[in-house]
């Protein structure tokens, strides 16, 4: 498993949180900090989808999205 940071920081409004790979093969995930606790909650379970789906190694984001929102791990 990598190691995996996260800092929730003010992002701009409608920007609810991103992840990014390191060079270091870790990853670190954003959080906008003005959402309720729920939806940071929902935001990091997401983009964990996104780190453990090895998404970065693939190219179609629209594809992407589709598969990261179609199971629901809440």
């Amino acid at each position: 498993m990598p190691d995996i940071y996260t800092h929730v920081i003010n992002l701009p409004d409608g920007i609810w949180g991103h992840s990014n790979p390191n060079p270091d093969g870790s990853y670190t995930i954003i959080i906008n900090a003005k959402l309720s606790y729920e939806m940071q909650r929902k935001v990091y379970l997401h983009e964990l989808k996104h780190i453990y789906n090895r998404d970065f190694e693939k190219s179609d984001v629209d594809e992407i999205e589709y598969h990261a929102h179609k199971e629901d791990w809440l």
